[in-house]
């Protein structure tokens, strides 16, 4: 009988694999007898036994979005890695800011305490390989469950299969050349090779191909989170996407856009938000869209897939610190009014001065502000350019209408909409100024000669719009619970709630995104990107031709902390480069050297890398000479932020390089250890078959 080698699932260093799996994460789940993971003949041999692990592959899509030590360190690496955010948290000495300088092999691989850093690269890299091991462990053993007929056979496989290519997608894009791990050996295996990205595809398309003939419709299904054919074929385009299979992409999009229409009007339950009497929410689609309560019912025809996670068993749900995490700083001294007194207090609601008008830690939460987004995401993004061009059109300005940007309504949160809640600041100043209950203002001048003084402290951390529709999540334990401190409070961190994976709205900018690869002058791109903006209430419309800027502006707009931001800007990059197309400054791509190049200049690199120089806070001279910016704090008060054409992708962490000691894995270009000489499979059928080769 063949058995199962318990190092290599324990995480001691013997293989690539750093995460213990079965035994761990699995025993809350299945929690069979402990001699089963030593015989898993037994443990698998049975559909329940399957079941158990595809149902943990299912929970372990949500720990990709939820909290990470409380920070939320995943999702905000993501985005992080992109043009929309920056780390934010300048409490900490070391946060990730200076990218260029502070990412290399050694710089983060597990043991860091997380409190005092701001990034879950070895997260991604540990989690993406321990979440392979769940489908490697259907697919090994699913042929030995008696009783399955082919239709049942083939769902699970199908399952696995998509449960892999997810995870091997944002490996791939993340850490560049990586291996394949696709069996569970019966010994470690210390000599394992990389694989080059186009040799990977090619597995992952055949088993997405498979995947969409076998697994069902979610209307043919009982269970609502499991994945469903729907979730297939997404991602069956984005891998047709990556490999220059443009048209295929297309009808694959073309099924989602008919299948699953979007919502265009009012929906479901109307949640007023955590306190209405402070941030009254005027009741829109876009705001029904995103309701956790909203986001999985079957009257909601947009959502493709999504992840079930309302509840307050702490085995099964996560909670999402939105609310926490991605919120400013607002209580405390560094925000001031403009006679130098604090202009926002956290008061709870048995304080003696406690107003609901003015409860804005229950509207917004008690925010700590770990990422900002940039001016860019939060101010020029919401507006088009005359012509759509935006190297010599004329900027429209933001559009007035968009409810994705809409304050009138209540969705989108602007400092200068907040007001002062401070009770103290209700004594009238000399003059008969009364600040309590006026709006907070920026800059002042307090000295009355004449100058504005600026009243925020920490401008990188303090002061910045939120999107308060996408961020907002209820609490309703500590709503309830109003004789604890928390329960005071209300919900100050956020929620476990469920999660969009796929929606009919990224159908639509992924046909885009295949129209513009085949034809740049197709005038039904604008067509598909017009869909989104007038479902938002848009008065400002595209018009052909598009560019893949627009395209990529609109996900920007439409799936922020959706999608995996840095993942699709790095497969976007290669799509460019396989299609020999220009991008929006004119720039082409050379697919053998747009992810092979390194300095801080703003010349070359790849598409990802002059979305940030162009429109992050990397490498600007003064924070893309936009927002003001003031650090008066302990902990990093003058982060530089850079970010190297080479960062790319991330550096394969040297655990994982030392640790499979018989062989050699490839290191991303420009890192130490990069050699390009190291032999990597072309084909990953060869990849495969060396597998049972423990070296």
């Amino acid at each position: 009988m063949k058995h199962m080698n318990r190092n290599f699932f324990s995480g001691i260093g013997v293989t690539l694999l750093s995460g213990a799996l079965l035994t761990s994460s699995c025993s809350d789940f299945l929690d069979p007898d402990p001699q089963s993971f030593f015989e898993p003949e037994a443990t698998f041999s049975t559909e329940s036994g399957l079941q158990s692990v595809l149902a943990i592959a299912d929970r372990h899509l949500k720990l990709y979005y939820a909290t990470d030590s409380n920070e939320m360190l995943r999702m905000g690496t993501e985005f992080m890695f992109s043009e929309m955010m920056v780390a934010a948290a300048t409490d900490k000495i070391d946060m990730m800011c200076d990218v260029a300088h502070q990412l290399t092999p050694t710089s983060d691989d597990g043991t860091q305490d997380n409190l005092n850093r701001t990034n879950s690269i070895w997260y991604f890299w540990d989690e993406g390989y321990q979440g392979v091991t769940y489908p490697n462990t259907i697919l090994q053993y699913i042929d030995q469950v008696e009783g399955l007929d082919e239709q049942t056979l083939n769902e699970y496989k199908g399952r696995a299969y998509f449960h892999r290519a997810f995870r091997y997608m944002h490996l791939m894009f993340q850490f560049g050349t990586i291996p394949l791990v696709t069996k569970i050996p019966s010994v470690p295996k210390q000599n394992f090779r990389s694989i080059t990205q186009d040799a990977l595809l090619d597995m992952l398309c055949q088993d997405m191909e498979f995947a969409v003939q076998w697994v069902p419709d979610q209307s043919d299904m009982d269970y609502i989170g499991m994945v469903n054919k729907g979730a297939c074929r997404m991602l069956l385009a984005k891998v047709y996407l990556a490999l220059g299979r443009w048209k295929d992409a297309q009808d694959q999009c073309d099924i989602l856009i008919k299948q699953y229409p979007l919502m265009l009007n009012t929906f479901g339950t109307f949640n007023e938000g955590n306190e209405p009497e402070t941030w009254p929410i005027t009741r829109n689609v876009i705001w029904d869209l995103h309701r956790p309560e909203n986001k999985l019912i079957a009257a909601n025809t947009e959502t493709i897939m999504g992840m079930p996670n309302r509840g307050s068993d702490d085995e099964s749900f996560v909670k999402m610190l939105t609310m926490r995490i991605l919120y400013p700083f607002y209580f405390d001294t560094k925000v001031m009014a403009p006679n130098g007194k604090q202009a926002l207090r956290n008061i709870k609601r048995n304080d003696a001065n406690y107003d609901p008008q003015y409860d804005y830690m229950r509207a917004f939460g008690r925010g700590v502000s770990t990422w900002r987004p940039t001016y860019w995401s939060t101010h020029s993004l919401w507006g088009l350019y005359e012509n759509n061009d935006k190297v010599n059109g004329r900027f429209l300005g933001e559009d007035p209408t968009d409810l994705r940007h809409s304050s009138a309504v209540g969705n989108w949160i602007r400092m200068e909409d907040i007001k002062y809640n401070n009770y103290e600041l209700k004594t009238a100043e000399a003059d008969g100024t009364v600040w309590y209950g006026q709006n907070l203002r920026l800059w002042a001048d307090r000295d009355g000669d004449g100058n504005l003084d600026l009243l925020c402290g920490d401008t990188i951390r303090r002061w910045y719009d939120v999107p308060h529709y996408k961020f907002c999540l209820a609490d309703p334990v500590n709503e309830a619970n109003i004789s604890g401190s928390d329960g005071l409070r209300g919900a100050t961190d956020g929620g476990n709630a469920d999660w969009y994976l796929y929606r009919s709205a990224e159908a639509y900018l992924l046909r885009a995104e295949a129209k513009y690869y085949q034809n740049p002058n197709d005038p039904t791109i604008a067509d598909d990107l017009n869909a989104i903006r007038q479902r938002a209430q848009c008065t400002q419309l595209y018009t052909a031709p598009c560019t893949i800027g627009d395209i990529m502006d609109e996900r920007a707009r439409e799936l922020y902390w959706e999608e995996f931001r840095n993942v699709e800007l790095k497969r976007v990059s290669r799509c460019l480069a396989l299609s020999g197309q220009p991008d929006e400054w004119g720039n082409t791509y050379d697919i053998n050297t747009y992810d092979k190049q390194s300095g801080t200049d703003a010349q070359g690199g790849s598409y990802w890398y002059q979305r940030l120089v162009h429109y992050s806070m990397y490498n600007q001279v003064e924070y893309g000479n936009s927002d003001p910016i003031q650090i008066d704090c302990t902990g990093n008060t003058n982060p530089v932020y850079t970010m190297d054409k080479k960062n790319m992708y991330w550096p394969i962490p040297y655990v994982a390089i030392s640790g499979n000691k018989n062989g050699q894995l490839f290191q991303n270009y420009g890192y130490d250890g990069y050699d390009p000489n190291i032999p990597v499979w072309d084909n990953w059928q060869d990849a495969v078959a060396d597998e049972d080769n423990a070296g």
